[in-house]
C-alpha cells in the first residue's frame, strides 16, 4: 500500500499519496485546477506556491507542479503577481545604463536584503543579476537570469518594489538584439521554417506518444 501523508490545502486537512506533487495532491483532494496550471511538468512559473512544514517557522516557496508533498505541509498557492511591465520598442532602446534608469529606476533602490534570491523557485541569484542590470552589464544579467520562469515570487518579497523578472527580460532582449554575436544559421533556419520545410516533420512529432518524444529529446544532437 502506498505511503500516505497529511497535507493542509487552504487550511483543510487531506491524506494524499507521498509520491504526488503539490499540484497532483490538490487534484487528488478534489480541487479542479482551471488556472495557474502551467505546463504541469515543471518550470512554467504559473503555479507559484508558498508552504510551511508544521514545527518549522520558515516560509518556503516553490512551483506546485515540480515539488513533492511532505507530511504536515501547509500549502497556499499564489495568485498571478502583478509585475510592473514597462512598454518599450526593442528596436529603439539601446543597451545603456540610462535605459534601466528610465524604465526600471526602482532597481537602484535595492537594499541588498537578498529576499529575492532566497524566494526564487529556480534557485537563481536574483540580487546578483539586478546588480548587473544596475551597472548595465546586460550580457551577465542575461546569463544569470536565463532560467527565470517569471513566477514573480521574488518581486512579492521585495521591499523596494522591483519587478525582477521584467528587468531580466529587458536585459535578455538587449543582449540578444545588440550584444550577442549574430547567428547566420538562425536566419537560415527561420527562412526554412517560413518556407514550410519542417511542417511534415512537426506533424510526425505531434503524432508520437509522449514517451517517445521524451526519448528523442533526451538523445538529440546539441550544437557545440
Amino acid at each position: 500500500m502506498e505511503k500516505m501523508v497529511n497535507v493542509y490545502l487552504y487550511g483543510k486537512k487531506y491524506s494524499v499519496p507521498a509520491s504526488l506533487t503539490i499540484m497532483e495532491a490538490m487534484e487528488y483532494a478534489g480541487y479542479q485546477l482551471v488556472r495557474g496550471c502551467g505546463c504541469r511538468n515543471g518550470f512554467f512559473g504559473a503555479c507559484a506556491t508558498i508552504y510551511r512544514i508544521a514545527g518549522d517557522r520558515e516560509l518556503k516557496t516553490c512551483l506546485a507542479c515540480s515539488t513533492k508533498v511532505e507530511d504536515n505541509m501547509y500549502v497556499a498557492t499564489l495568485p498571478f503577481f502583478p509585475l510592473v511591465k514597462e512598454v518599450y520598442d526593442i528596436n529603439k532602446v539601446k543597451p545603456t545604463e540610462q535605459i534601466m534608469m528610465q524604465l526600471y529606476p526602482e532597481i537602484y533602490a535595492c537594499v541588498g536584503c537578498n529576499a529575492c534570491t532566497q524566494a526564487c523557485t529556480q534557485g537563481l541569484n536574483v540580487m546578483q543579476y539586478i546588480a548587473y542590470a544596475q551597472r548595465a552589464e546586460y550580457e551577465k544579467c542575461a546569463e544569470e537570469s536565463f532560467d527565470c520562469v517569471m513566477c514573480g515570487v521574488c518581486s512579492s518579497r521585495c521591499p523596494a518594489g522591483i519587478s525582477h523578472p521584467q528587468v531580466a527580460m529587458l536585459a535578455r532582449r538587449l543582449n540578444g538584439k545588440y550584444i550577442a554575436p549574430h547567428c547566420d544559421h538562425l536566419d537560415e533556419r527561420i527562412k526554412e521554417i517560413n518556407e514550410g520545410k519542417y511542417e511534415l516533420l512537426l506533424e510526425d512529432l505531434m503524432g508520437k506518444p509522449i514517451e517517445e518524444m521524451q526519448e528523442l529529446y533526451n538523445h538529440r544532437d546539441i550544437e557545440k
